[in-house]
């Protein structure tokens, strides 16, 4: 069972808003219940999200910024990042390993929580191709570009540092091995994910499923009746 205590920083890069919400909000309220400090590095803004056709696709850039920033807050997180990319069309690119890793030299963070760059068959969901998108460019960005000197000398000529991250917990992952219990922060990842307004057109039914999901993660971690969890793969990247 992973202890997010022992983070000294960490960084959660995801392709969407609301993304980290579905599936490390609870993990996140823990980082912040222990003083950790946490950044959020959204990749999109969502243009492509919602259900409202009567809502501009500029409109809702704003509205799902504002939501996102609304939702860290129930969760301790203030300091959030916007790559500004389109929905729906995140393509692992050197623009955007170089962005991300310029956001880990910034940051500097211990971990790194991000998203499953694998496809699973059993909840498609989970694979949309920006998550996946991301989660490629944000471990390419953590190893080798955060770290190496020699990649993106823009970054070193800006004097951003070279860093090199500890552990990437991978969200969403068709294999997860690792689990962290969120009992005590599952009503404020609750929160989190109803501040998304505009993405729910079935709240009550959003709030029972992933209340279900985050039981049976629990169990299958052998947590227990009552308790609820968010699972993870951890990659050493020390």
């Amino acid at each position: 069972m992973l202890q997010p205590e022992s983070i000294e920083r960490a960084l959660v890069v995801m392709a969407h808003p609301d993304d980290v919400d579905f599936g490390a909000a609870g993990t996140v309220a823990r980082l912040a219940d222990a003083g950790v400090d946490v950044t959020y590095c959204i990749v999109t803004d969502g243009q492509a999200g919602g259900f409202d056709l009567a809502t501009s696709r500029t409109d809702i850039v704003t509205v799902r910024r504002a939501e996102q920033t609304e939702a860290a807050k129930h969760v301790g997180v203030t300091d959030l990042v916007f790559l500004g990319q389109q929905d729906g069309q995140v393509v692992v690119s050197l623009e955007l390993r170089r962005e991300i890793a310029k956001v880990i030299r910034q940051v500097r963070p211990t971990v790194v929580i991000t998203q499953s760059p694998s496809i699973n068959l059993d909840r498609i969901y989970a694979a949309h191709p920006d998550h996946r998108a991301t989660g490629e460019a944000a471990l390419d960005a953590v190893y080798p570009d955060a770290r190496n000197p020699f990649a993106f000398p823009e970054l070193l000529a800006d004097g951003l540092e070279p860093w090199k991250v500890a552990e990437v917990w991978v969200s969403g992952d068709p294999e997860p091995r690792d689990a962290v219990d969120i009992t005590d922060q599952l009503d404020r990842k609750m929160q989190a994910l109803l501040a998304h307004r505009s993405q729910h057109p079935d709240p009550e039914g959003m709030e029972v499923r992933v209340r279900e999901w985050g039981a049976a993660i629990a169990a299958r971690f052998g947590l227990g009746e009552g308790r609820a969890a968010e699972a993870f793969r951890v990659v050493d990247t020390r």
